[in-house]
C-alpha cells in the first residue's frame, strides 16, 4: 500500500465516525426539534469542522498527492485524495468562523422546523398553505396564504445574511473571492460553464416558455376575473411558482385512498431495488416539532439509510416519496466494498438525477396503471395530457432555478445590496410574475435552501438534465422502447445498480454520466423535453 493510500485509510476511519455522528444528530434534530437535539447537532458540526480544518492534515494530504506518484497513479487512490482535499479545503479557516457557521446553521434549521404560518388567526402547516394555493378560489384568502408562507422570511433573513457574511469571510481566507465561487470549485463545477449552459437552455426553451406562460395567464385571468396585468404571486399554484399548475387531470384522485408507502415499496421491489428496510427506519408522516420538508439521509454509508417525509395521500407526496427513495436506492446499492471516501454518490447532481427520474414516474401512464390501479385504457388516454404536464412543470421549474441560482450568486457577491428588490427583479425577469405593489419584505429568505443547503439549487436543474438523458437511455436501450418494461422490468434496476450506483464516487459527475449513458450533459436534450 502506498504512503498516500495508507494516509487516506487512516483518515477515513476518523472521518467516517464523525460524519455518522453528525448524520444522526441531523436526523434527530429534524424529527424532534428540541433544544437538546439542536445542541447535539451543533456539537457534531463543530467537531467535524474542527477535524476538517486541521492544517497539518490538509498540508500532509497535499504533500503526499505531490510526492507519491505511485499512489496518484491508482485511480481509486487518486479519486479519494481529490474528494478529501475538496472536503478539507473549504474548512481551512479560523476556529471562530467554523463555530459561527455551525451555530447559525443550527439556529436557522431550528427556526424552520418550529415555524408554523398563521392564517386567519390559526396555525397552519406548509401542506395546508400549498393546498390553499392549489384549490381555493377566493383571491383574498389566497393572498393571505401566500403572505403567510413568507412570514418565516422576516425571522430567517438576518440569520441568512449573518451566515452569508461569515461564509464569505471563510471563503476569502481559503483564497476564493466569495463563498459561491468556493462552492462551485469544490463541487467540481465550472461557474462560467454552468451559467453558459443555463443561458443556452433559457434560449432553447424560450418559445415554449412564452407559449405556456401566455396560456396559463389567460386561464388564471378567467378563473379570477381579473386582467392578466393584475395577476400576482398568490394567483399561482404554490408559494414560489416553482411547480407546474394543477393538471387538467386530477392525479390526486388516484392516490386519495392509496397507501403511498406501500406503492413506493411495490415499485422499487418490482424493478429489483427493494426498500422495505429503508422504510422501516424512516419517519414519513406529519406531526408537531418535525421538519415539514422532505429529505433522505445516509447515516453510515453501509446500511442505515432513512427518509423524512410528511405524507398526505396526493400526487405531490407520491412524487416526493418516489423522489426520496430514489436517493435511498442510490445509497443502498453503492458498492460497500469501496473505500469509505468513495462509498457515496459521484456528485450531488447524480443522486438528484436518480431522485428526479423516480419522482417523475407518476407522469408515466404505464406506472399509473401498474401501481396506482388506473385502468389501462384510462391511463393510456391520459398520456398526452401527462406529457404536456411534464413539459409545463419542467418549464416552470427551470425558470425557478434560474431565479434561485442567479439570486444566490448575487447574494454572496454583494450581500449588502437591496436583496428584497433584487429577488423580485429576478422573479419578474425569469418567471414573468409581477411583484406585489409596495411590498418590501425579505420574501427570498422564506426559501430554506439559502441557509441550510447553500449553493445547491443548480444541481436540481443539472440533475433534471441528466435524468432526461438517463430516462431516454433506459427506455430505448434497455427496454427497447417499451414503457411497460420501463416501470416494471428488473433489468431497469440491474442497469441502475451496475452502471450508476455501484461505482459510487469512483468517477466525477461527467465521467459518471458518460459511463451511464455514453454521452455528455446536453442542454438541448433537456430542452426537447420541454416542448409545449
Amino acid at each position: 500500500m502506498s504512503t498516500l493510500a495508507q494516509f487516506l485509510e487512516n483518515q477515513s476511519s476518523e472521518y467516517a465516525g464523525l460524519m455518522q455522528s453528525v448524520a444522526l444528530a441531523q436526523w434527530n434534530a429534524s424529527t424532534h426539534a428540541t433544544d437538546e437535539n439542536e445542541a447535539t447537532l451543533m456539537h457534531g458540526l463543530n467537531a467535524i469542522r474542527t477535524w476538517s480544518s486541521d492544517t497539518d492534515r490538509y498540508k500532509t494530504l497535499l504533500a503526499l498527492m505531490h510526492s507519491d506518484p505511485a499512489g496518484m497513479a491508482d485511480p481509486l487512490v487518486a479519486r479519494q485524495a481529490v474528494l478529501l482535499r475538496n472536503d478539507l479545503q473549504g474548512n481551512q479557516v479560523s476556529a471562530s468562523l467554523l463555530t459561527q457557521m455551525s451555530e447559525l446553521e443550527v439556529q436557522l434549521t431550528s427556526a424552520f422546523s418550529k415555524f408554523r404560518a398563521t392564517v386567519g388567526g390559526a396555525q397552519v402547516t406548509n401542506n395546508d398553505l400549498t393546498d390553499l394555493l392549489r384549490t381555493h378560489e377566493d383571491p383574498e384568502i389566497r393572498r393571505e396564504a401566500w403572505e403567510a408562507s413568507k412570514q418565516i422570511g422576516v425571522e430567517a433573513a438576518p440569520i441568512v445574511l449573518n451566515l452569508a457574511g461569515v461564509r464569505n469571510t471563510a471563503a476569502r481566507q481559503v483564497g476564493f473571492t466569495n463563498y459561491y465561487a468556493m462552492q462551485m470549485a469544490l463541487q467540481e463545477i465550472d461557474e462560467t460553464e454552468l451559467f453558459a449552459q443555463f443561458a443556452e437552455l433559457e434560449h432553447a426553451s424560450a418559445g415554449a416558455w412564452q407559449r405556456f406562460k401566455h396560456g396559463l395567464d389567460q386561464q388564471l385571468s378567467k378563473r379570477f376575473h381579473i386582467p392578466v396585468a393584475e395577476l400576482r404571486s398568490w394567483h399561482y399554484a404554490d408559494p414560489f411558482f416553482q411547480d407546474g399548475p394543477p393538471s387538467v387531470v386530477n392525479l390526486d384522485q388516484y392516490f386519495k385512498t392509496k397507501d403511498l408507502v406501500a406503492l413506493t415499496s411495490k415499485y422499487f421491489a418490482a424493478v429489483g431495488m427493494p426498500v422495505d428496510d429503508v422504510i422501516a427506519r424512516s419517519d414519513l408522516f406529519e406531526r408537531p416539532g418535525k421538519d415539514q420538508h422532505a429529505f433522505c439521509i445516509d447515516i453510515d454509508r453501509v446500511d442505515d439509510i432513512r427518509a423524512l417525509c410528511n405524507v398526505r395521500p396526493n400526487a405531490r407526496w407520491m412524487d416526493t416519496m418516489l423522489h426520496e427513495f430514489g436517493h435511498a436506492v442510490y445509497s443502498k446499492f453503492t458498492d460497500h466494498a469501496l473505500p469509505w471516501l468513495l462509498r457515496t454518490q459521484a456528485h450531488i447532481l447524480t443522486t438528484e438525477a436518480m431522485a428526479l427520474l423516480s419522482g417523475n414516474l407518476i407522469n408515466e401512464s404505464s406506472w399509473l396503471a401498474t401501481y396506482a390501479g388506473v385502468p389501462h385504457a384510462e391511463a393510456d388516454g391520459l398520456q398526452a395530457t401527462l406529457r404536456a404536464d411534464v413539459a409545463a412543470a419542467g418549464l416552470v421549474f427551470t425558470r425557478w432555478v434560474f431565479v434561485m441560482s442567479n439570486f444566490e450568486r448575487e447574494l454572496y457577491a454583494a450581500p449588502e445590496q437591496d436583496l428584497n428588490n433584487l429577488w423580485w427583479d429576478y422573479v419578474e425577469r425569469h418567471q414573468h410574475v409581477h411583484r406585489p405593489d409596495g411590498r418590501a419584505a425579505p420574501d427570498w429568505a422564506a426559501k430554506i435552501h439559502f441557509g441550510v443547503a447553500p449553493v445547491y439549487y443548480h444541481n436540481y436543474l443539472l440533475g433534471n438534465m441528466a435524468a432526461a438523458q438517463l430516462r431516454d437511455h433506459l427506455l430505448h436501450q434497455i427496454c427497447n422502447g417499451d414503457p411497460q418494461r420501463y416501470v416494471s422490468d428488473p433489468l431497469v434496476g440491474q442497469f441502475l445498480i451496475e452502471r450508476c450506483f455501484k461505482p459510487g464516487g469512483t468517477r466525477d459527475w461527467r465521467g459518471w454520466l458518460k459511463h451511464a449513458t455514453g454521452g455528455a450533459l446536453s442542454a438541448q436534450a433537456y430542452a426537447d423535453k420541454l416542448s409545449f
